[in-house]
């Protein structure tokens, strides 16, 4: 099915559970939460994407910090950028959004089969769609994907991001922010776009660990301990490594800003969100700093 036919889409969209979150209307197709103007591209790349071999795929939750890495990909791609005076590096010239357009809030939202043959190669996409909804010509094919996930073992700089990003949009609206509260339970309870959190990423690492030279799982917190090991390992996953130790030093030129969470979360919340994260990951292999 095609859902560009929107008679049939939104006979199907009547068929999916539903809830309205905050004035958002979520729909959960195939585990997981969609906005409903978000769902019908998600649906169509999955059903008419055609994976290449050499395409690269950025995968994530949402505001999982994944700006420095829409811009860090397409300068590790780009042997030119990373030569010289870096002049040629196609993040000075182009937002990251352009560099690393999206599957289903791009190509797809506006167009159930869009033509991509004028994308050169290598192509590079990003993507909120969790693993298991991915198209299967992703799977299949030998295309990478780099799944980037803000802090595994402690998303409250995840949940914070997201309720201020909702805010923003609402602000411009005229419309009062959302309570704090009521979006901190939306988040636990795993209603919000994209989620559950937590199946998200564990979709992503079990697969990362099955098939580690298809899925490079990163995590924020390692790239902020060590940026240039996690870099030199990125490259090596996306088979462009750096020649010499000076390309690693002109793609490192961005960085994120984690611990916002601690200026809005008490004591309680802080601790319930750390025990659902620690219970849901249990077993997993993913590293826990409680």
């Amino acid at each position: 099915m095609e859902c560009g036919d929107f008679s049939t889409f939104y006979t199907l969209m009547g068929q999916l559970p539903k809830v309205t979150s905050f004035r958002l209307d979520l729909y959960n197709w195939e585990g997981f939460w969609y906005v409903g103007d978000h769902l019908p591209g998600a649906m169509d790349a999955k059903s008419n994407f055609q994976a290449k071999d050499d395409d690269v795929l950025l995968t994530s939750s949402v505001k999982t910090g994944t700006t420095w890495l829409k811009a860090i990909i397409p300068t590790i791609m780009n042997p030119k950028g990373r030569k010289d005076d870096g002049s040629d590096d196609p993040s000075l010239k182009h937002h990251p959004n352009e560099l690393t357009p999206s599957l289903e809030l791009g190509f797809y939202k506006v167009n159930p089969n869009p033509d991509l043959s004028h994308m050169p190669s290598p192509r590079l996409f990003r993507t909120h769609i969790p693993y298991t909804s991915l198209p299967e010509s992703v799977k299949t094919s030998a295309c990478k994907i780099v799944y980037i996930t803000r802090e595994s073992r402690d998303p409250k700089d995840t949940f914070v991001s997201s309720w201020h990003f909702v805010n923003a949009f609402i602000g411009d609206q005229g419309i009062d922010p959302w309570p704090f509260k009521n979006a901190y339970g939306s988040f636990c309870n795993g209603v919000h776009a994209a989620g559950p959190f937590h199946d998200h990423v564990l979709g992503s690492w079990r697969e990362s660990i099955k098939r580690p030279e298809m899925i490079y799982f990163m995590r924020n917190e390692d790239m902020k301990k060590d940026p240039k090991g996690e870099v030199k390992k990125l490259a090596c996953f996306l088979g462009r490594p750096f020649e010499k130790e000076e390309e690693v030093e002109k793609v490192l030129w961005r960085r994120g800003i984690v611990g916002d969470w601690k200026n809005h979360f008490t004591d309680e919340m802080k601790g319930k969100l750390e025990q659902l994260t620690a219970m849901k990951f249990e077993g997993s292999g993913l590293d826990f700093g409680y």
